[in-house]
């Protein structure tokens, strides 16, 4: 992993004020030497996107912050294009797949939010433990 995604890792893990039921996605096979992280990005990036969608649904201002850092990581990241792709796919799959079924902030979307910030920063330290050299 690179310093600069690392950064952008390590930052998720300490700035993210709760974990989900959904398992994280299998590594996509597209690319041969995938690293041994990908499945664990995947399902970080998903988070983030919806976590900005569901944070200014519910008014909670940082939404804008998700989408920031999604571009940092992805920016940072010296893999492919390829690799890239599948990292802004997923954070897009979170996003809409909270955007077609939430139009108000619920207290299920309330409760969504708290779950995936824990995750998020559960899955950051674990990846910035096992790859990063910390």
């Amino acid at each position: 992993m690179s310093p600069a995604a690392l950064a952008v890792v390590l930052a998720l893990a300490q700035s993210a004020p709760a974990p989900a039921a959904k398992p994280p996605p299998k590594p996509a096979a597209t690319h041969s030497e995938a690293p041994p992280y990908e499945a664990d990005l995947l399902r970080l990036a998903e988070l983030m996107g919806a976590l900005a969608y569901l944070r200014d649904l519910c008014h909670e201002g940082d939404g804008a912050g998700f989408r920031e850092r999604i571009g940092q990581l992805i920016a940072s990241d010296p893999r492919p294009q390829e690799a890239k792709d599948l990292l802004a796919g997923a954070f897009n799959r979170g996003f809409d797949g909270y955007r077609l079924t939430y139009r108000d902030c619920t207290s299920n979307a309330r409760s969504t939010m708290a779950d995936y910030l824990d995750e998020t920063q559960k899955i950051a330290r674990e990846v910035a433990a096992k790859y990063g050299g910390g």
